[in-house]
Order: C-alpha cells, then structure tokens, then sequence
C-alpha cells in the first residue's frame, strides 16, 4: 500500500494504479497536455475535475523538491503548487517503484516550445525574456538558488500584454536566507549555458526568427536582469534637497510591481547627502491591491489594468469622494462580472477571467475607433466573443488521453493523429504571423489589421 507525505490531502488521489510506472498507466486516467523536456517521466492525471502533474523520481529528489516547492508557494514566489509525495509503491510483480511527486496543473500555461513551435516575433520573445528576468530576480529575492536556470523548468502564462514566468522543476534548487552575490552569480553561469543552449536547440530546429541570435538572447537576459536587481536592491545617493527622490524610488518599484517593505535612509554627518536603499522588497504589487478591493486574484499585469479600469469606471460614474472599496464593488458587479458571465460554457478553456477582460477592453478601443462612437462593453464582449473568442483553441485542460500523439503537441483541442496520418499542421494558440485567414486563430493584433482596412 503506498504512503501519501501531503499538506492537503486529497483521498481521491489513494485509488489511483501506483503499481504501475507512470509510462504504463492507462489512458483513461491521463490528461492531453503539453509538457517541456523533463530527465523524468512526467504524467498529466485527472482525478475529478481537478488535473495534476505527476512526476517520477527517486525518493531523495521527490522529497526534496516537495519541500522546495511548499516554502516557495508558501512565500508566494511564482512556482507550481506541490499537493503530495507518493512513497512505498511496488509493482504487481513486487518490483520498487520510484515515489511520485504531485504538483497542480498550472491552467492557461504552456512550456516554452509551445510558444515558440511556429517562430513568434522578436517582440514576443522579449517578453517572454522578461517574464524570465522578472521570476529569476523573484527567486532570488525569497533566497532561493536555482541551480538549473533553463526554459524548459518554466512554464509561461498570459498577462494581459505581458507574460507570467512560473517555476516548474525545483529539484536542484537550495533555500537560503539570503543569497550572497557569489550564489547568485553562480546561478547566472548556469543560465548562460542552459539557455544558450535553449535557443540554440530552438534555432536549429528553425523555431527561432532569423533575426534573433541565441547570443544575443543570453547576453540580453543577463542586462536585463543586472538592471532589475539593482532598482530592486541598489543604494541611490543624493542631496538633501533632492528628498522627492525617495518618493520617486518607490514608485519605480511599484511601477515594475513591487512594494517596499523596508527603507533604509542614511544622512551624512553634515546633514547634505541622503542615502537611500531598499532592505525588503516584496512583488505582486497590484495584484495585492486588486485583490484586497474585489477579491479577484490575478497576475500583476491583468492586475494592474483592471486597476486602471476601475479608475476609469469611478471618473465615468463621478464617484471621486466615495470610498474605493465601495466603488470596486459596483465595478465587479457592473463591469467585470457581467463581462466574464458573457463567455458561454462551452468556451470557458479558452480564457481566464481576468484575461478574456483585459482582450474585450482592447476590442472595446478598437471598435470605438473603428464606429467613431463610445462602444458599450457588454456590446464589446458580445462582438469579441463573435469575433475573437469563438475562433481561438483552447488553453486549458482538455479530458484526452496521452498514449497517443496529439495532432498539434501545443493544442491538444485539436485531439489525436491517426497512425496513417500526419495530421494538421500545428498552429501555436499564442503566436501566429499570418493574418485571419490563413492561420485560422482571429487575434486582437489581427483585429487590428482587420479594422484598417475596413476603414481604409
């Protein structure tokens, strides 16, 4: 009888075929879904209507990284959520089997060979180069040393113009107090290995635009992420009666979405010079805000602009002296709500929430300066759930098993390839560089094409 190591534990999960290695189990028990390059054998399980990601492992890993994941889901760090560690199984033929870390599947997120299977475009890869940057300094902040900094240990999902990066693969990670900057160089050595060879391995594969040099790429990242740690943790030095300054620091590090939890301010002996670093950083800056005014948990880019929504909301309904809070709640209830109960269930896996909102307020602008006339947003979601939502695959789960090859490995609502049958070609659901037509996926960039010409 295997043994179950859980924080939450889920009597649903004991029934399950332990005996059996994960390559063995039935199809009926698996779940369609893209996955990155993995040393192990990695599954996706449903057990009702919740969906896992099962990974084998010997017990030293297993447990390791269990624990790993917990702190850092437990700090609040971007990384999937560890549910249990399965020990003691043994195959019918009473041979020891490797135990089984479970993590939550991460809905809406996809491995970075998804993202890049149809060549995205440069301005695509620099934010998914930042969304890296931005998880790599978010780490190393909560005190944790990487050890294997790679694409293929992340998972991306969207936020609303902008990607969110997500741990996915901790087993060679180490949780520090605090990282010195030796630690943290060494994790940066090993990103300029792994990753080169990331973008290599995409770039002969022909999955990497012709203009992006995987050099380039790795060097890019290493910039971006010295700059970021130096707002985040660098000493600033000016006069005394430069004091506005101190404002100023604060709201760049808000504006990248961070609060500063801790401020250390120096004055020199002679009183003219005022020293100022952060101490303690803490992300999701908006989306805490958000969160505390409509409940709503989001990513900090959606967070950040239905936040700016909720701004415009309050100056259209002339509600300037009525508490926040009371205005957010209207605007859930009148804006946002009925928005999302618009969608019909059966295109639910296509967006979440927070994102289908954010694409029906970029619909919303594009209409209104297509009809020359202030466009209603229920009239807005109606016409993207027409226009756009209908012609878009799916993102999130989809109940298929995984024995056989998906017709497109980064959709799998496009179901299986027919062993006779090389099937479709794939077309990835976040990326594509033709128009309407000939990709078949109607995007809000396609949208706007489509809204020129007419008016043309």
């Amino acid at each position: 009888m295997p043994s179950f190591l859980s924080s939450r534990p889920n009597s649903r999960l004991i029934p399950l075929p332990w005996e059996l290695p994960l390559a063995d189990w039935p199809a009926d028990r698996l779940v369609a879904l893209p996955r990155g390059i993995s040393r192990h054998v990695v599954r996706f399980i449903r057990v009702d209507d919740t969906v896992y990601a099962a990974k084998e492992a010997p017990e030293r890993v297993a447990f390791s990284e269990y624990r790993l994941l917990t702190e850092l889901h437990r700090a609040g760090t971007p990384a999937v959520e560890p549910l249990a560690v399965v020990t003691g199984r043994v195959s019918d033929t009473d041979e020891p089997l490797d135990p089984v870390l479970i993590t939550r599947h991460l809905e809406f997120s996809l491995p970075y060979r998804s993202l890049f299977a149809q060549g995205v475009r440069p301005d695509t890869v620099s934010r998914l180069l930042d969304a890296l940057v931005l998880l790599l300094a978010r780490l190393h902040l909560a005190g944790f040393l990487w050890g294997d900094v790679s694409l293929s240990n992340v998972l991306f999902r969207r936020d609303a113009e902008e990607f969110a990066a997500y741990l996915v693969d901790a087993e060679t990670g180490e949780m520090h107090h605090q990282l010195s900057t030796g630690q943290r160089d060494h994790d940066l050595e090993i990103a300029k290995v792994n990753l080169f060879g990331d973008f290599s391995d995409l770039e002969s594969g022909g999955l990497l635009a012709a203009s992006l040099d995987p050099q380039a790429l790795v060097d890019s990242i290493l910039v971006r992420y010295q700059e970021l740690w130096a707002e985040l943790t660098g000493a600033e030095e000016f006069a005394d009666t430069e004091s506005y300054r101190i404002e100023e620091r604060v709201r760049r590090l808000n504006e990248l979405g961070f609060d500063v939890a801790e401020l250390a301010i120096e004055t020199s002996e002679d009183g003219t010079r005022i020293r100022i670093q952060p101490k303690v950083v803490d992300a999701g800056h908006h989306s805490r805000r958000l969160l505390y005014l409509t409940g709503l948990d989001v990513e900090e880019y959606q967070a950040r602009r239905l936040l700016n929504d909720l701004d415009t909301f309050r100056a259209r309904t002339n509600q300037r002296q009525v508490p926040e809070a009371v205005v957010a709640h209207q605007w859930l209830t009148q804006s946002f709500q009925p928005v999302v109960d618009a969608v019909p269930a059966h295109l639910g896996d296509k967006r979440e929430g927070a994102q289908l909102y954010h694409e029906v307020l970029d619909y919303r602008w594009y209409a209104s300066q297509h009809e020359h006339r202030e466009v209603p947003l229920l009239e807005a979601a109606a016409g993207y759930i027409r226009d756009v939502l209908t012609r878009l695959p799916d993102e999130a789960i989809t109940p298929a098993a995984d024995t056989r090859q998906l017709a497109n490995p980064y959709d799998p609502s496009q179901g299986f390839n027919d062993d006779d049958d090389d099937g479709p070609i794939p077309v990835d659901p976040w990326e594509t560089e033709e128009g309407v037509e000939d990709s078949g996926v109607l995007d809000i960039e396609a949208l706007r094409a489509r809204i020129r010409q007419a008016g043309a």
